[in-house]
């Protein structure tokens, strides 16, 4: 049987949430905007996206809309959670005035 973050005692301690569901934007985020950046620059077509349980997940379906993501992909079962985390970054944006990057 795997060992699952919530029994791994002091993990909670440490990190705010599961990385293995929610996308660390303050260190992966970093290593996530630099690679953005730096493959759009060689490249500005490149479609960007990220797949797996982060796809599902609003926190980091909102980090990569902020990051000027192209797609998420998740199980199907978090299809609807991740389309709407992506509708309300969408509202988010707009209600804010402010676009998050350029493409």
């Amino acid at each position: 049987m795997p060992l699952e973050f919530n029994t791994i005692k002091g993990f909670k301690d440490i990190l705010p949430a599961d990385p293995f569901q929610t996308l660390d934007q303050s260190g992966v985020g970093q290593l996530v905007e630099m690679g953005i950046k730096k493959g759009r620059s060689a490249r500005p077509d490149l479609k960007i996206g990220i797949c797996g349980e982060h796809g599902g997940d609003p926190d980091s379906v909102e980090f990569c809309h902020r990051m000027g993501m192209d797609y998420v992909s998740c199980s199907p079962y978090r299809v609807p959670i991740a389309r709407l985390a992506a509708a309300q970054a969408v509202v988010k944006e707009k209600l804010s005035g402010e676009f998050f990057v350029d493409k």
